[in-house]
């Protein structure tokens, strides 16, 4: 049964996993907020079943590596978290330590395992099913034999979290559109109507009852080259252009405010239950 770390046996494990990397996860003592180390990496059999994490447990040794069974962790990928069960300081201690260059063959498995199938105050009502009997030869040893610390499904309390997707409604503002607002000259010819007044010189002759009487030659003056001048005045336009305030626009932004509907596939998890005709009892947590 070889054993391999998981991104040897799939360098792409991430997207295989869904992007679920268990590397980093923080390891805590199962029913406390006691973190004890740090999953380093996981290790797989030929069938890419999970087999062991490698657990940093620098938080109870320092500087210590070592392999955890898979049946004995509960993985929280929403708390981003490994918990351990039935473990205590005093087994991690003598525990087989992990190294690199460490051959992950039958014996070195078998030292892990005697690790956690040793009695133990805390941890004697979960022991491994060959716990006080004889130990299976290489070539006739499964990982079912020690259901305890491989199968996942051997425990006796299990809890399944179920999921469901909702629709969170949030606003994002993006620019839907820009008005430009500018001023331009317009020309055009105008007409203004001006009354002007001119002055012209009429002569006008005219017969007074004098005329055609004989007036002596003292009051009959002769003379020769007399002018008379007369100024003439007109009127012309005088076209002066003056600005004036013709009217004042005001330019503001409104908001209209409408409700929108979408919709969205959503996906939701239901527990399905194959009794196979055996009664069982449904009950409720309310707290």
């Amino acid at each position: 049964m070889p054993l391999q770390k998981i991104s040897e046996f799939d360098p792409d494990y991430p997207n295989t996993l869904e992007g679920n990397d268990i590397k980093g996860m923080g390891v805590y003592v199962q029913g406390t907020d006691e973190k004890i180390g740090t999953v380093n990496d996981a290790v797989v059999d030929d069938q890419g079943a999970f087999r062991y994490l490698i657990v940093d447990i620098g938080f109870w040794i320092f500087g210590k590596k070592i392999l955890l069974p898979v049946g004995k962790s509960r993985i929280d990928s929403t708390a981003n978290r490994v918990y351990v069960v039935g473990i205590t300081r005093e087994q991690a201690e003598n525990l087989p330590e992990y190294q690199e260059h460490t051959t992950l063959d039958y014996d070195y498995e078998e030292q892990v395992r005697g690790g956690y199938r040793t009695p133990s105050v805390e941890s004697s009502a979960t022991l491994g099913s060959t716990s006080g009997g004889t130990t299976p030869s290489p070539d006739s040893y499964t990982y079912a034999d020690d259901a305890d610390l491989y199968d996942v499904s051997a425990h006796e309390d299990q809890t399944f979290k179920l999921y469901e997707e909702r629709l969170v409604a949030s606003k994002q503002r993006r620019k839907s559109g820009e008005v430009s607002i500018s001023k331009r000259v317009e020309t055009e010819t105008a007409k203004v109507a001006v009354p002007v007044e001119k002055e012209r010189v009429v002569i006008e002759r005219v017969t007074s009852q004098d005329t055609g009487k004989v007036v002596s030659a003292e009051a009959a003056d002769f003379r020769e080259g007399e002018v008379a001048h007369i100024d003439l005045y007109e009127e012309v336009p005088d076209i002066q252009k003056e600005a004036f305030l013709r009217e004042e626009v005001k330019v503001q932004k409104v908001v209209d405010k409408e409700t929108v509907e979408a919709q969205e596939t959503i996906r939701r998890e239901a527990l399905d239950v194959d009794t196979d005709g055996t009664r069982i009892e449904n009950k409720t947590d309310r707290g």
